[in-house]
């Protein structure tokens, strides 16, 4: 049975205290092992933040800043009555058909059908929104206008 004045810790348990500025070749002399001066030296020694450029102005703030893109915005896919022209009469547009015959482009999944240019088929045309010149344009083509739901 073990005397309690005779407990002593496992093997590795307790480190030695560090001794700092106690001459070169203890491995924490001089600087003790806080490195250089300045920032590197100071409390945390960590890194400068992202973006800092040494107190220059920082790119982010040199550069203008324009404009605003809402989280919220609608993404609408446009076309012109003009473009419209060249297609068959008595066919049915929707998104799905112009990205087939490469008048829409990949991204947007909503359609507005503006009134640039002229139009003198006969088509139904299915679209999230109209201007007012462009559904105009249709009905006195003698085409329909369908509008979707957003």
């Amino acid at each position: 049975m073990s005397e309690l004045s005779k407990l002593t810790p496992p093997e590795g348990a307790v480190k030695r205290k560090k001794r700092v500025g106690r001459g070169e070749s203890s491995g924490l002399g001089k600087t003790s092992g806080g490195g250089g001066k300045g920032q590197t030296v100071r409390s945390g020694r960590r890194k400068p933040r992202r973006g800092f450029e040494g107190g220059q102005m920082p790119l982010a703030r040199r550069l203008p800043k324009r404009g605003f893109k809402s989280r919220n915005r609608l993404d609408f896919a446009t076309v012109n009555l003009g473009n419209l022209a060249a297609l068959e009469a008595g066919a049915v547009v929707d998104l799905a058909y112009l990205r087939e015959r490469g008048l829409v482009r990949k991204g947007p999944t909503l359609l507005k059908v503006l009134g640039a240019g002229e139009l003198s088929l006969k088509l139904t045309i299915k679209a999230h929104k109209f201007s007012a010149s462009a559904a105009e344009k249709i009905t006195q083509a003698g085409g329909t206008v369908e509008v979707l739901e957003v």
